[in-house]
């Protein structure tokens, strides 16, 4: 690994703000951010208080080379003096099932999200996730309930902001600064007064004629939003107090997503000059860690930097829905009207507006203009994977299959999709779907329980992604070379440094063993149902781990979260990052 300079970054001439009175969650005093925590931990702790900086998407096959080269040292030096390694994803290795299950140490299967939309069986229609759709305690929640106070900056699926013992700033899934973004409430004025232009777009600008200068200002915003989570971190942090606290960076994943071939070793050397300007852009994120690096060790805080998935290059895009058109299943009311509908959503785009994807019964007749009487199976969703959802009689509308059928039909669509093959760009032939799940074998639940769960969840292979759209008949669509971009993987980064870390160590983790580990580090028990391990090698002293009770939630029946404008505005967001296709 890459010698660092030993020096601290300098700390950022952020002119002192005058607090407001102290208000819900607020300290009562103003004392400094480096004062001990006074909450009565039930075990002996080996961590007094927490920084977690999440990294959106990161992926060691960018890391690494950036780190040899020099170009982030204050990453190099947490991860040569602390413990590092492969952090698996969640399958699908997309950001709300991955964070949610971060946040609760459980799987999709339990806490209830598996994409940024979700199906309703009953009454056939797609909406968005919310905080309301998580069926389990996040940690913010038990460890304000233990006392300990919280924060959280721009962590994805916190909108609307949960009542917390401390602070929230929700994330990616917020519809704008209009909203209510904050708990409490009153802070939401506090961050637009102090920064302005506050925003949640991820502002990444196309023109056809647009070259360097543009995408040098798309970089530029990124870069700055890097220096403005270290500033929230900072300003919220001697605001609030806190014992743990998070700040999490989206746009790294929105970089990898969008400039992937010229961050990727393999392909940058095509585009020096942009490889050049995107490789700044990892330096600047770099600064912003040293900055976090430094705040956490004048709190004595342990700090741990972690990423929801990977990143890799996006070769082609796997289309079932054409599969079960082809195999019977999916019935196109005609090529024309389909035709029409993609010309609409064309002309719509290029005019900077977005066609009405919840104006019908169902999100996904804004894709494909399905005949529902004949259409037995369909990929509802795709988030990275595949979401498929049988027609069955008394549980959708209008319902197709037998209850009797189920099983037959289910496992004779597993072995179609598992038998899928095709020729990559380089000749060899691949299994488009080497896995495809039982969603209730997958994640180890019972299919009465959790009614909103796919029939089947089909993995693509590692390079492809998931569409529902149609286009053409063939399983996968190759992407060109020339407009190559990235997508995720299911192996993300997690290093963790801080007083009794082990130094120099090693780890394979999986994103659900964060929760357990932090609340056990902290020295608090952990509720017996989380599904993740604890990591006691991270530690060169013994970890005392006990367990608790589960923890449970009640939920219940709510109202529309997002009105059809944030709807809007989310697809918008969404679709320019491929997540709705």
């Amino acid at each position: 690994m890459t010698t660092v300079n030993p020096h601290k970054p300098e700390s950022k001439n952020v002119s002192p703000t005058k607090l407001d009175p102290p208000g819900p969650g607020e300290r009562n005093d103003s004392a400094a951010p480096e004062s001990k925590p006074q909450t009565q931990r039930e075990l002996t702790p080996l961590a007094n208080r927490v920084l977690i900086i999440g990294l959106d998407g990161a992926t060691f096959d960018i890391l690494n080379p950036m780190m040899e080269a020099g170009r982030m040292p204050n990453l190099a030096e947490l991860i040569r003096t602390g413990t590092a390694g492969i952090l698996e994803s969640t399958k699908p290795p997309i950001t709300p099932a991955a964070w949610t299950t971060f946040m609760t140490g459980k799987g999709p299967g339990r806490h209830g999200i598996v994409d940024f939309e979700k199906y309703d069986v009953r009454n056939n229609q797609l909406s968005f996730n919310s905080t309301y759709e998580i069926r389990e305690k996040t940690i913010w929640e038990i460890l304000s309930e233990k006392g300990l106070r919280v924060g959280s900056i721009n962590v994805p699926m916190t909108y609307p902001p949960r009542k917390v013992n401390g602070f929230m700033i929700s994330g990616f899934e917020t519809p704008s600064t209009e909203t209510e973004f904050t708990y409490p409430p009153k802070l939401k004025h506090a961050i637009l007064q102090r920064w302005p232009h506050y925003n949640y777009s991820s502002d990444w600008q196309r023109k056809v004629l647009g070259g360097d200068e543009l995408f040098q200002r798309n970089l530029r915003y990124i870069e700055q939003s890097f220096q403005q989570g270290y500033e929230l971190v900072e300003y919220c942090g001697e605001r609030f107090g806190w014992d743990v606290m998070m700040i999490m960076y989206k746009l790294v994943d929105n970089l990898q997503h969008k400039a992937w071939k010229y961050l990727d070793p393999k392909t940058s050397g095509r585009h020096p000059r942009r490889a050049e300007m995107s490789a700044r852009c990892f330096t600047s994120l770099d600064k912003s860690i040293g900055d976090l690096i430094r705040y956490a060790r004048e709190n004595e805080a342990m700090i741990i930097v972690m990423s929801d998935h990977g990143h890799g290059s996006l070769d082609g895009k796997a289309q079932p829905n054409a599969l079960l058109e082809q195999w019977g299943y999916l019935k196109i009311k005609s090529r024309t009207i389909q035709a029409k509908r993609r010309a609409r959503k064309i002309i719509d785009r290029l005019l900077g507006r977005t066609t009405k994807r919840f104006e019908a019964n169902l999100g996904i007749e804004h894709e494909l203009a399905l005949d529902w009487s004949q259409t037995k199976a369909c990929v509802m969703h795709a988030g990275m994977y595949g979401f498929l959802y049988l027609s069955l009689k008394d549980r959708q509308p209008g319902g197709l299959i037998d209850p009797e059928d189920y099983d037959r039909v289910r496992e004779d669509l597993q072995r179609q999709f598992l038998s899928v093959t095709c020729q990559n760009r380089e000749g060899e032939t691949i299994q488009v779907f080497p896995e495809v799940h039982k969603a209730e074998e997958l994640y180890n639940c019972r299919r009465e329980d959790q009614p909103w769960l796919p029939d089947l969840l089909l993995v693509p292979n590692p390079g492809l992604a998931v569409v529902r759209k149609i286009r053409g008949h063939q399983a996968v669509r190759w992407s060109s070379r020339h407009r190559l971009e990235g997508t995720h993987r299911v192996e993300g980064i997690l290093a963790v440094n801080g007083p009794n870390v082990r130094s120099g160590g090693t780890t394979h983790a999986s994103i659900a063993d964060i929760a357990p580990t932090l609340l056990a580090a902290i020295g608090l028990r952990v509720p017996a149902d989380m599904e993740g391990q604890v990591q006691t090698e991270l530690f060169s002293q013994k970890l005392v781990v006990e367990y608790e009770p589960p923890q449970t939630i009640e939920t219940a029946e709510h109202k529309e979260v997002y009105s059809d404008e944030e709807k809007e505005a989310l697809t918008r967001r969404l679709t320019d990052l491929g997540y709705l296709e």
